[in-house]
């Protein structure tokens, strides 16, 4: 692995357009556009995919697609993962995903971070004679058995604790404790999820 790519999941700047970066991320977006064609009954053809773009996860990952995501292999998915439509995932930094996790449609899990001058933000002509910018990010981690709503973002170097919930519409742009209801653009903590929570007409033993 290469410095500039070694730097770029340690957090720190790195360039995003070298080769190894680039021979990645085209993978990564040909694997998701042949998902993405697939039909639900495929189930071999996107099991074999999931497997190629995510190299490390858990058994039963299910992602209904379509997706969108930066390199894949970069990220952790643990198993019986669920995603509805629209999944996207940056994962420039480390991401990952716990165990019994569930996601609504149109989330977006986003480690990049860019800087806020506009003279380190801008893309620039390197003395290689190539064009880029300057990024960094931060890692997200997402515990056991939360649930993220529908529409739901996730800002970089955040961490979900085990069971919470995040309500429709939410950005996540700090550390949220375990067993959390929070919701809100940024999100807040509303409440603890307490046994008070349990539905009485449960119909399964």
């Amino acid at each position: 692995m290469e410095e500039n790519t070694k730097n770029m999941l340690a957090g720190k700047a790195y360039r995003p357009g070298t080769a190894e970066l680039q021979k990645i991320s085209r993978l990564a977006h040909r694997l998701c556009r042949d998902y993405n064609m697939l039909a639900d009954t495929d189930k071999e053809e996107r099991n074999a995919i999931i497997d190629r773009l995510f190299p490390d996860h858990g058994k039963g990952v299910y992602l209904q697609g379509p997706i969108q995501v930066d390199y894949g292999q970069f990220t952790h998915l643990g198993k019986e993962f669920y995603a509805n439509f629209n999944l996207t995932i940056l994962d420039t930094c480390p991401v990952t995903i716990g165990n019994n996790v569930m996601f609504g449609p149109n989330v977006t899990i986003a480690t990049p971070l860019h800087p806020l001058l506009p003279e380190q933000r801008n893309v620039r002509l390197q003395k290689d004679g190539t064009y880029t910018d300057i990024e960094y990010g931060a890692p997200i981690t997402i515990e056991d058995n939360c649930w993220l709503a529908s529409s739901v973002t996730v800002c970089p170097g955040v961490t979900i604790g085990e069971g919470s919930v995040i309500g429709a519409g939410s950005v996540v742009t700090k550390d949220i404790p375990a067993h959390s209801l929070a919701v809100g653009t940024p999100a807040r903590v509303l409440r603890k999820i307490t046994e008070k929570d349990r539905l009485t007409d449960w119909p399964y033993q």
